[in-house]
């Protein structure tokens, strides 16, 4: 398994970035798979999660937010509109074992993920 994630960058608030993660060795219709983010600091917080085209958000990040997929590419997108400077963080593409369903309340069993990519929105 393999993620790798760009697209990072520093930008104004109320801005708009879009996180790339190509990914290798699973099937992104049947594995839970997201975005989570650590600022220095702080814990991991599960920004947003995707299976079989079913998109779960944690809530300071929906309306804002969009995940999505492409199978066939392999890729999964995190289009980020409205930024703020609290999303400022490192960001990481990760995908969970086989079963697990979504959730962006911290639990969801990641287990592999990528370097990261920063995102910055300066206050």
């Amino acid at each position: 398994v393999q993620l790798q994630a760009s697209g990072g960058g520093s930008v104004q608030p109320g801005g708009s970035l879009t996180l790339s993660c190509k990914t290798h060795g699973f099937n992104l219709d049947m594995y839970a798979t997201g975005w989570f983010r650590q600022a220095p600091g702080k814990e991991r917080e599960d920004a947003a999660c995707l299976r079989n085209r079913n998109a779960y958000y944690v809530s300071s990040a929906k309306g804002r937010f969009t995940i999505s997929g492409d199978r066939v590419k392999e890729m999964v997108y995190l289009q980020m509109n409205n930024l703020k400077p609290e999303d400022t963080a490192v960001y990481y593409c990760a995908t969970s074992p086989w079963g697990a369903t979504c959730r962006t309340d911290g639990s969801l069993p990641y287990e592999s993920w990528g370097q990261g990519t920063q995102v910055t929105s300066p206050a």
